[in-house]
């Protein structure tokens, strides 16, 4: 069985793209910076890739910064470099995206103007 299940926070504003394919299907390749449970002055930055809707709310509704919770599986890879050498890659493929805020922000959000309704 290969399941992994990372809690962390994006490195930076994710990007999201879309292959040059018949669906045009989105894609996000982003950083979680993961807190080591037993030294929390630091963390691992694991590289993580996603595909389809759960990249593309990652796109709209995420930043650099925002906890995220996500499920998925662990791949290896490698390519040649420009100089020859094999490098080796380790990724977190991305099924499932959690977005995960803190009360303060919940609190923030329910006293936004709900804008589609018209309504605090």
């Amino acid at each position: 069985m290969n399941t992994v299940i990372l809690s962390g926070r994006l490195t930076a504003d994710p990007e999201v793209r879309f292959m040059d394919n018949e669906d045009q299907t989105a894609y996000c390749n982003f950083t979680l910076a993961v807190t080591r449970e037993y030294d929390r002055e630091k963390a691992d930055f694991i590289r993580c890739k996603v595909f389809g809707r759960s990249a593309e709310v990652l796109g709209d509704y995420t930043e650099k910064g925002k906890m995220i919770i996500v499920k998925g599986r662990w791949e290896t890879g490698s390519y040649e470099d420009k100089k020859g050498n094999t490098v080796f890659t380790n990724d977190c493929r991305v099924e499932r995206v959690e977005l995960v805020g803190s009360k303060k922000e919940a609190e923030e959000e329910d006293r936004k103007p709900d804008r589609k309704k018209g309504r605090r």
